[in-house]
């Protein structure tokens, strides 16, 4: 499991207890807050909702307490169908989105904080700066040197095609990246399981000519060795995602160009 760890020389102050809602199937949930502006400590805020009154997602419960109960709660949240990534966030002692995780999937008080050893921009928002600029360093385009077929796309055969499936379904969630030990104490520099992934679908591709060029920007100690295949990040991926495979092949093909 993930663990969350909080921000440096803090510590978890007195929490906050709302008063709980009347009904026979209620729920308790404890939920990091962090204002870094305010400069209070972090704190852990405690509601307990009635299931009755509820969709039956965690991230519906935490609508309702924005909605109904504290609306100074703060976190992401937009497609609610498992596609767009954005409610990415440590539940229980896992990272998981919001509104794929079902609360009586949940056993007990429901603990929710921002996915781990990520900078908190308030309450249950990670800063995504970092992670994206690591996606964005792989180049994840096509890159071809051969002129585009007049009028027609690049074509590819069924057989190729099939290569990237387990590859192009990744929602950019970090989920597999921040559940990750190597990407949490070397985070500067190892572009963490995210970022490879996104990598090894451009080099599978066989319409992409730059796998030389590639291989070069990823042949690195920290930036594609510091993985370990631990096997967190296929623990963790809410689609169903293997990067570490991704990650060896990867490794692979390095090898077989040294060879």
């Amino acid at each position: 499991m993930a663990e969350f760890t909080l921000p440096k020389n803090s510590k978890i102050v007195k929490r906050r207890q709302y008063k709980p809602e009347a009904g026979k199937r209620l729920k308790a949930f404890k939920v990091y807050r962090y204002d870094p502006d305010s400069g209070a400590n972090p704190r852990y805020d405690h509601y307990t909702i009635d299931l009755d009154q509820c969709g039956p997602m965690v991230l519906d419960a935490i609508i309702k307490i924005k909605n109904e109960i504290d609306p100074t709660l703060t976190f992401r949240r937009s497609c609610r169908e498992g596609i767009c990534g954005s409610c990415a966030m440590n539940i229980d002692g896992k990272n998981w989105l919001a509104c794929t995780m079902a609360i009586e999937d949940v056993k007990g008080e429901v603990r929710i904080t921002p996915l781990p050893h990520m900078e908190v921009v308030k309450d249950l928002v990670p800063d995504m700066n970092h992670f994206y600029a690591q996606y964005a360093s792989i180049e994840p385009w096509l890159k071809s040197s051969s002129p585009e077929p007049s009028g027609k796309e690049r074509f590819q055969s069924p057989a190729d095609r099939e290569k990237l499936d387990g590859l192009y379904e990744c929602i950019l969630c970090a989920c597999c990246s921040t559940s990750c030990p190597s990407y949490w104490w070397n985070s500067d520099k190892f572009l963490g399981p995210a970022s490879l992934l996104a990598a090894y679908r451009w080099l599978a591709d066989s319409r992409d000519e730059a796998t030389g060029e590639r291989l070069d920007q990823l042949e690195d100690p920290f930036r594609l060795y510091r993985c370990h295949t631990i096997m967190n990040c296929a623990n963790a991926c809410p689609k169903g995602l293997n990067p570490a495979k991704a990650i060896a092949e990867t490794k692979k093909l390095v090898a077989e160009r040294a060879a």
